[in-house]
């Protein structure tokens, strides 16, 4: 799953005796730190870079990052298990550093250091003055990438290609459990300890204050760290977090499914969604929807989608009438209809997992999406089926195959293999809390590839487990006389959701800057200053400097809404205020929040 730069910090905590070997005569201090012995850990390299500039390496295109302070670049493996390969890189800014440590999250499958680790987070963790820290998640021994960690191969599919799977079969961590633990929570928290003891060795002293923040798989990583080991870091930023992940990929598994079965190449070259119909499917929904939910009546994106109750039937053919006269086919109104409507056990009719929101339809095959999904050969981030049921899944006529996984009788055994290590699902961040951290969520109300519901829904599980109330809990809102439950909740986590960003960034609307979050977790962890708002921008054809429009976040109950006379393109022109009770849609108990 793709990610945006998240930003990442960890708990200052005590460190045990370092013990250093022999040390050159023409050493440096970073240097030196060839030579750090740690537990389960080898340094690999330790080099200043006083060049301003980095050429981020294999297999990422040579592209050369500019304008960087100073900065010692270890890198070190992580071998806490006889099975673990778990890689980490540490950037330590050597004359501009703030005294904080930031820990960086991983996307998809991560397996490698992509651009992303390099030019989003690494590089912008130094220049924001952060000693700052990413990690491989440990899966790049089993020869994964961001997008692939098991799969029957590309098949021919082009479109497959292009995202990294390879050639040939590949089952990634099956038979490898303790892999599985390093990808669901044991890299980052080791990257955290670890990188921990190198900042204090390097700067000697502790960082006075730790950060974590990820996107996508770096939102899954962030929650880990906050259920998990809570005393890693003060404050944490967790971005359309992929938090319920097995459910998650059985709902792209279903996305899949739900297209015509065809040849592989065919897949690619005849999609069953033709190209533009997801963009008249979106103006349509614009059409009907913009503005009634607090946005700007001008605006190309909805500002809350629950308000949006359009139905993809009215676009269907009647009579003898196909596409192109019309706009959708029979079949083509279904898969829409349930794209928006989520995966549930066809037996039961228990939801799995809630849908897509209306609003994010797009022709873009590179932001992910049904576009995207159908034209490959087999469904993204399906690796993990590989995991459980090894080379078969990949055998269309195998008893559990991609093509026939059954929602009803096989997603207890993926459940009972993977959710314990995968699905950061605990809701219980009491110690947490206790320890005076906080934790900022945010979610792209566009999001093509995680449902914006789910981190809605992990959020009001949080004020309903802080409340104790078991009662049928469905959503939050603030009341007349105070919401005192959700206030319980917001002293340590506030949620604030993006209007029209699709997964992580980009999208028709504004972005939520990771600098800007990251700096408001800051005051509110360093100076008590809880946010109320954030300002998201969207530059013009989405590259900086020249700014488009502003638009305020509001701290989730609340909705920006429009004055009505100002100009929209302003933040200023908005408020945040109250909004009326929405329907969440929520999963069953057993597959939820």
């Amino acid at each position: 799953m793709k990610r945006r730069l998240l930003l990442v910090g960890s708990a200052v905590g005590l460190f045990t005796t370092i013990a250093v070997g022999p040390m050159p005569a023409a050493a440096t201090s970073c240097t030196n730190l060839k030579f750090l012995q740690l537990k389960h850990t080898t340094i690999t390299s330790a080099e200043d870079n006083t060049t301003g500039n980095f050429t981020v390496p294999p297999p990422n295109p040579p592209i050369i990052l500019t304008g960087l302070p100073h900065f010692c670049r270890v890198t070190a493996t992580l071998t806490p298990t006889s099975d673990s390969t778990i890689k980490i890189e540490v950037w330590l800014p050597e004359t501009s550093w703030n005294g904080r440590f930031l820990g960086t999250g991983g996307g998809g499958f991560q397996g490698v250091f992509t651009l992303s680790s390099y030019r989003d987070e690494l590089s912008v963790g130094i220049m924001n003055g952060f000693a700052t820290a990413n990690s491989d998640l440990g899966t790049g021994s089993s020869g994964c990438n961001p997008n692939y960690c098991g799969s029957a191969g590309n098949m021919g599919n082009p479109l497959a290609m292009l995202f990294g799977d390879p050639a040939a079969p590949s089952t990634g961590l099956f038979g490898h459990p303790e892999r599985i633990k390093d990808f669901g929570y044991r890299a980052i928290h080791l990257m955290t300890v670890r990188g921990k003891e190198i900042v204090q060795h390097f700067y000697q002293h502790n960082a006075q204050k730790a950060y974590f923040g990820g996107c996508s798989t770096g939102g899954q990583n962030a929650l880990m760290e906050a259920q998990r080991f809570p005393e890693d870091y003060n404050g944490i930023l967790a971005g359309d977090a992929a938090f319920n992940r097995t459910h998650l990929h059985m709902a792209g598994l279903a996305l899949w499914q739900d297209t015509p079965t065809l040849d592989p190449l065919d897949r690619f070259k005849k999609p069953f969604i033709q190209p533009g119909q997801m963009t008249l499917i979106n103006e349509a929904v614009l059409a009907q929807c913009v503005g009634q939910d607090g946005g700007a009546t001008k605006d190309r994106f909805l500002t809350d989608p629950r308000d949006c109750q359009f139905d993809p039937k009215v676009l269907q053919c009647t009579g003898s009438n196909m596409p192109p006269a019309c706009l959708l086919s029979a079949a083509q109104g279904t898969t829409m209809t349930n794209y928006y409507a989520g995966l549930f056990d066809p037996l039961t009719g228990q939801l799995i997992h809630p849908g897509y929101e209306r609003g994010n339809e797009t022709d873009d095959i590179l932001v992910g999406g049904l576009a995207f999904q159908e034209r490959l050969p087999e469904p993204i981030y399906d690796g993990v089926f590989y995991w459980v049921f090894g080379p078969s899944f990949g055998y269309p006529n195998s008893a559990i195959n991609y093509t026939n996984f059954d929602f009803h009788k096989d997603v207890d055994k993926v459940d009972e293999a993977l959710a314990e290590p995968l699905n950061a699902v605990s809701t219980d961040l009491s110690e947490f809390n206790e320890l005076g951290n906080k934790l900022i969520m945010y979610h792209g109300w566009a999001d093509t590839v995680i449902p914006s519901q789910s981190s809605i829904n992990y959020f009001n599980a949080l004020v309903r487990h802080d409340s104790q109330d078991d009662d049928g809990f469905q959503q939050v809102r603030f009341e007349p006389d105070g919401d005192n439950n959700l206030r319980k909740t917001q002293e340590y986590a506030r949620l604030f959701m993006v209007p029209g960003m699709y997964h992580c960034q980009g999208g028709p609307g504004p972005n939520l800057n990771p600098i800007d979050a990251i700096n408001s977790l800051r005051r509110w962890v360093e100076e008590g200053v809880a946010p109320e708002t954030i300002i998201a921008t969207k530059f013009v054809n989405d590259t900086p400097p020249a700014v488009q429009m502003t638009r305020p976040l509001c701290v989730f109950p609340k909705v920006a809404k429009w004055d009505g006379i100002g100009d929209p393109n302003i933040a200023a022109s908005f408020a945040c205020v109250t909004d009326e009770p929405d329907f969440n849609q929520m999963p069953a108990p057993k597959y939820g929040p």
